[in-house]
């Protein structure tokens, strides 16, 4: 069976690091325009819709021609927004979402695509992908997000820190003596998975990383982990949003 796929891209207005992200301008597109031009070049989408909280994205999403969704401002998770959108549109129209970050203007459509197929083969309905992680800095930065998988491809722990730690020095680069796997925030769901897993409470673990993928784990789902040669790159703070745009002036 082809699963009917929906897009949805969580934007929200207010951040603590970078407030309004989704309107700022990069190279002449705003982030929220250049996540969703890219988003629609996934060839399994059958719909793409931005789910917001904010009436000025909104109202910027629909005069470029998107078709956006009006969401809680309260939703605790990108993940609780997508199922009130998926609830808005209708459960029973498709059978998986794909929750496609707001903040990565660089998003390679190819990625939407090999989440798909992640998801199509993941008995548990319920899938991420990662990416070779290729730089020392980004073990020790917090804000890179590592996994750990099973022989099957399935999340053992997400985690801020450098898993598994090695514990023996080695005199290379520690990413070149170990598989190391970088989080890309990307999620894909079956939409009755995707039913249950908003009806779960905080965890422990949850609270102590501040990544709600582990709330999943504790509780007994599992993450089919798919691999992808493309990296990512997510807008968190300032400094990230004038990177994005000196990429986006080199692109041209």
């Amino acid at each position: 069976m082809n699963l009917r796929f929906l897009g949805i891209i969580p934007a929200r207005y207010a951040s603590t690091r970078l407030s309004a992200k989704p309107l700022a301008d990069i190279g002449g597109k705003s982030m929220i325009h250049r996540v969703m031009e890219r988003a629609a070049m996934a060839e399994g989408l059958l719909e793409l819709v931005v789910a917001t909280d904010d009436q000025r994205i909104f109202d910027h999403v629909v005069s470029l021609g998107g078709h956006a969704v009006m969401t809680d401002v309260s939703h605790p998770s990108g993940t609780d927004r997508c199922y009130q959108a998926l609830c808005a549109l209708g459960e029973d129209r498709y059978d998986a979402v794909v929750n496609i970050q707001g903040d990565e203007p660089f998003l390679v459509p190819a990625q939407v695509d090999e989440l798909c197929s992640t998801l199509a083969a993941a008995p548990s309905g319920l899938a991420t992908l990662a990416h070779h992680l290729t730089d020392d800095n980004d073990l020790d930065d917090p804000g890179k997000v590592k996994i750990t998988t099973d022989l099957h491809g399935d999340a053992l722990y997400f985690s801020r820190a450098a898993i598994p730690v090695l514990r023996n020095p080695v005199s290379s680069p520690r990413h070149a003596a170990h598989r190391f796997l970088k989080h890309i925030g990307l999620y894909a769901y079956r939409t009755e998975v995707l039913a249950k897993l908003v009806s779960l409470k905080p965890s422990s673990l949850e609270l102590a990383e501040s990544l709600e993928q582990l709330r999943w784990l504790e509780n007994g789902y599992k993450v089919r982990v798919g691999l992808t040669a493309h990296p990512s790159f997510c807008v968190d703070t300032p400094a990230d949003l004038e990177e994005a745009r000196r990429l986006a002036a080199q692109e041209g």
